[in-house]
């Protein structure tokens, strides 16, 4: 999705809104809704802005804003200014990015593949697998928006792309091909749901807000749940390139017990794609209690 920005304020706690940004995908529009646009009773007026995962996580490794979502994949660059939240992101099981080519077997170890970000989960998990399979490695990796990556392989502007969210249930509408599931390959590997976008707030808010952060964030994915009548105008404003039915098939996929709690598997599957990273040299090497929530 093409970044775009925009302001929605409650009327509740706070006199100055809380700077937050998330995607405008059907996933972080349904988990934010009742929040957005003050339903969640007690908790602070949000400014939100709109912006694709490579522009939130640059936001982060430059300090900006005081809520954001990003990759697990920048949490080892940033955790020293901001707190993981133990809800409101994504992770699962069956939902991984997956490698599309527009014939099957293409050779990647001279081809040039599109990611999101070069700091986006979604690479991170591509590099695990490679690190695994493809012993001569991988030709040339370009960064393109995520919009941008399907038709820049259909048309062969590059020989495969690294595609999340919707694209696992559109792909074949372009006429392509999948080369390889990352969830599939890190699930089979380590038996652990995949982890893909993060939810992360600054620990100079203090441990308190913190809390109320995390307890908000929560609130208002379980008012999605129990009314998805009441969020469809948010998520279809945002994604009005998007078949309804599809848009509810990627809330379906993305949001998920692990929104609303992230729990001893959630951790352990952050963990443990930060351990395997580091020891890759893929990531700096994190704290054991960085991931520790106030």
């Amino acid at each position: 999705m093409s970044s775009t920005s925009g302001t929605s304020t409650t009327n509740t706690a706070e006199a100055e809104p809380l700077a937050i940004a998330y995607s405008p995908c059907p996933n972080d529009t349904f988990v934010f809704d009742a929040w957005a646009h003050g339903r969640v009773p007690g908790a602070p007026a949000l400014d939100v802005t709109f912006a694709d995962i490579d522009v939130t996580n640059g936001m982060a490794e430059r300090g900006e804003l005081d809520v954001l979502k990003v990759s697990y994949a920048v949490l080892p660059w940033v955790l020293e200014e901001y707190a993981l939240l133990p809800c409101g992101g994504a992770l699962g099981r069956g939902c991984g990015p997956l490698v599309l080519t527009r014939e099957p077997g293409v050779d990647l170890s001279a081809g040039t593949v599109a990611v999101p970000s070069e700091r986006s989960t979604a690479y991170l998990l591509f590099r695990l697998w490679a690190a695994d399979v493809l012993p001569a490695g991988v030709g040339k990796v370009v960064v393109l928006p995520f919009n941008e990556i399907m038709p820049a392989v259909r048309d062969g502007r590059v020989d495969a792309g690294l595609v999340i969210h919707e694209a696992r249930f559109t792909y074949q509408e372009y006429g392509l091909h999948r080369l390889a599931d990352m969830g599939e390959h890190w699930e089979s590997t380590t038996g652990l749901p995949i982890p893909l976008g993060a939810i992360i707030a600054k620990r100079s808010l203090g441990a308190e807000k913190l809390r109320a952060l995390a307890e908000s964030a929560r609130t208002s994915v379980r008012m999605a749940w129990d009314d998805p009548e009441a969020s469809r105008p948010y998520v279809r404003a945002h994604a009005q390139e998007l078949d309804p039915a599809v848009a509810d098939q990627h809330i379906g996929l993305y949001v998920n017990e692990f929104t609303a709690d992230l729990g001893d598997a959630g951790y352990a599957a952050v963990r443990g794609l930060l351990t395997r990273a580091a020891a890759e040299g893929l990531v700096p090497p994190v704290p054991a209690d960085a991931l520790r929530f106030p």
